[in-house]
């Protein structure tokens, strides 16, 4: 079995470990271009383009299903990346959490880049999932770059000015960009520190789990955590295959992989 996923940069690396904790004997295809982050910025035929390139380059490798583990080209590509690899290829696409957010009760406050927030695709998801729940939009400026990079003081900064924009009673944030979910507990860790004392719990709503059970059901696989941890890890860097860069093994998840995989840089 093999998993491919894709995104501008480290943010695939949430859903690929999840991937490897529900099936560590499948091979995984991390295919990424993140000299060409921030995707978020550009223009929708050029977040196209390029996710195309990412996603051909992932195809290429012959694996059994695509994630497209970003929200930026799940927005703007996902039609034009299924249009090119479907039916051959199953494509998995990543869709805000907003849906079990909305369901668990308001507030909820939806994390995204500042591209994102406010935009048709995100008020439709609002509109159709969130009805008489209240909803706050969120603008992360900076975020998404800084985890690329692992810059955490500008991680920090950019976390403290978002949770100063969400609301004291929240009860739920939807992390609206893969990025996100790789600096989790510094976005738990600022909210709460914010929270009205009347607010008992506060849950993060990220997409990677959701991602992965789904590429499974795609293939017919089912999860199985404890089999024999033999997959081998490809990672292509614009194309090209290459090791994983040091930003992204500052992290547990890019270790996780790594550590597991039957290559090393």
């Amino acid at each position: 079995m093999k998993i491919a996923l894709m995104d501008s940069g480290n943010g695939l690396l949430a859903a690929a470990a999840t991937v490897h904790r529900l099936r560590p004997d499948a091979d995984l295809v991390l295919s990424s271009d993140p000299a060409s982050m921030p995707w978020g910025p550009r223009t929708p035929e050029d977040v196209i383009a390029r996710a195309l390139g990412c996603a051909r380059a992932a195809a290429a490798q012959g694996p059994d299903a695509l994630i497209v583990a970003c929200n930026t080209a799940s927005v703007y590509a996902l039609a034009a990346i299924r249009a090119e690899l479907e039916p051959e290829l199953p494509v998995i696409g990543t869709v805000p959490a907003i849906k079990p957010a909305a369901a668990a009760g308001g507030p909820v406050a939806i994390w995204a880049t500042p591209v994102t927030t406010g935009s048709p695709y995100q008020r439709g998801l609002i509109r159709d999932f969130a009805t008489g729940v209240e909803v706050t939009e969120v603008p992360c400026p900076g975020l998404a770059d800084a985890v690329q990079h692992a810059d955490m003081a500008a991680a920090d900064a950019a976390i403290a000015a978002a949770a100063a924009l969400t609301p004291r009673n929240v009860r739920g944030v939807v992390l609206g960009c893969t990025h996100y979910e790789l600096v989790a507990e510094r976005i738990r860790a600022a909210v709460e520190s914010r929270l009205s004392p009347a607010v008992p719990h506060l849950t993060l709503y990220g997409s990677a789990e959701a991602v992965a059970a789904q590429a499974l059901r795609r293939i017919g696989s089912a999860p199985a955590p404890d089999a024999e941890p033999s997959g081998r890890l490809t990672v292509l860097l614009g194309g090209r295959e290459g090791a994983m860069e040091a930003a992204s093994l500052t992290y547990p998840e890019g270790r996780s992989l790594l550590e597991a995989a039957a290559v090393r840089p």
